[in-house]
């Protein structure tokens, strides 16, 4: 199989999980309020939606590490704009908020770009990784 065609559900759930962190940092933020002193931060980094966004980021972050094993991160990287996208859905799904008309033509020429350079990974060279060992 295609080592970018082995990325691309790897990418793709990265980045939602990445955007749903956002989402649910929101929710704690909204619970707990923020505040710059020690007391109230160590209370939102407790707040069962601030350890539900923190567990989201990590497995983002051990999600994309896979993907990364499959192409360039220049491959990679032009799909985070994605998030952006599913952000703009599950913060008018999950939080309720207004999105305007002008944010969603922004949103599909962002996407048109993306489009684009994944088009332009089927040329790609699938990547050399290191042995791990000097000579």
């Amino acid at each position: 199989m295609n080592p970018h065609m082995k990325a691309l559900p790897l990418i793709v759930t990265g980045v939602l999980l990445n955007a749903f962190a956002q989402i649910v940092m929101k929710k704690a933020v909204q619970a707990e309020g923020m505040q710059w002193s020690l007391m109230p931060l160590i209370r939102l980094f407790l707040n069962p939606w601030m350890l539900l966004c923190l567990t989201c980021y990590a497995l983002s972050v051990v999600v994309w590490a896979a993907a990364l094993k499959f192409v360039s991160v220049n491959f990679a990287y032009p799909f985070l704009a994605l998030g952006f996208l599913a952000n703009a859905f599950m913060c008018r799904l999950i939080l309720g908020e207004s999105i305007p008309t002008m944010r969603w033509v922004a949103l599909a020429i962002i996407m048109a770009g993306v489009g684009l350079q994944a088009y332009s990974g089927k040329n790609e060279a699938t990547p050399t990784p290191p042995t791990g060992r000097s000579r």
